[in-house]
């Protein structure tokens, strides 16, 4: 028996929206529940019918995407946030990761891949487009790679504090977009204890999401994204 999963589409393109909601229900678990046109609309909705997941797109009049994220992120309990959008432009994505969205999909990705998103991201997962991630890499952080891991110098990371040994193991599993429970049941150890290493991993490198952690490890030559 599968969990339904409530969703709310947010693009100002009713033709958009209308082909999202098509392609989303020919999935047994998946449910729209409602449908946006501005970001001041998805707040409302998000107020009213507490969903799941939101698809968002950023360019809306009223209120734009990211500031719409900002606003949900400060909720309580927030939705699973997944940027669905035709910009690709480093400075948005990069804004969109820091406002605390939990994947970034480019429209016209293809269906399975949205379909594995959205169920990635209910378990606590993120993910980023090998091509986001590429263009995210050039920016975030704004300092030069230091190398792999096992190579770096004394004083190369003095940026940021040292990962242990099994921090560097969670996030490689991190990279692969794992959830906490994927990443415990991987190393045999706790969901408490991955959630714990999640915790230090971001608290260390200064991210503010587990996204953006992943793109800050990579620019820092811990891990590598494939492009």
């Amino acid at each position: 028996m599968w969990i339904m999963v409530r969703i709310v589409l947010a693009d100002d393109h009713p033709i958009v929206r209308e082909g999202l909601r098509a392609v989303l229900e020919t999935q047994p678990d998946f449910e729209v529940i409602a449908e946006c046109a501005s970001g001041d609309e998805v707040l409302r909705k998000v107020a009213e019918l507490q969903p799941d997941v939101i698809l968002l797109d950023l360019e809306m009049p009223v209120m734009d995407g990211v500031e719409a994220i900002r606003h949900l992120r400060r909720l309580p309990h927030p939705p699973r946030i997944i940027v669905f959008t035709a910009f690709d432009n480093d400075e948005r994505i990069i804004y969109a990761i820091q406002a605390g969205a939990n994947g970034y999909l480019l429209k016209g990705a293809p269906r399975d891949e949205i379909f594995h998103a959205i169920r990635l991201t209910m378990e606590g997962g993120s993910l980023l487009q090998p091509v986001v991630a590429s263009k995210l890499l050039r920016h975030v952080g704004g300092r030069p790679p230091v190398g792999e891991a096992g190579s770096r110098q004394t004083g190369q990371m003095a940026h940021i504090e040292e990962l242990t040994e099994r921090e560097l193991e969670v996030l490689r599993l991190l990279a692969q977009g794992m959830p906490n429970k994927e990443i415990a049941a991987h190393l045999v150890i706790s969901e408490r204890t991955a959630k714990f290493h999640v915790s230090s991993i971001m608290s260390k490198l200064g991210a503010t999401n587990r996204t953006e952690a992943v793109a800050l490890a990579a620019q820092h030559g811990l891990i590598t994204l494939r492009a």
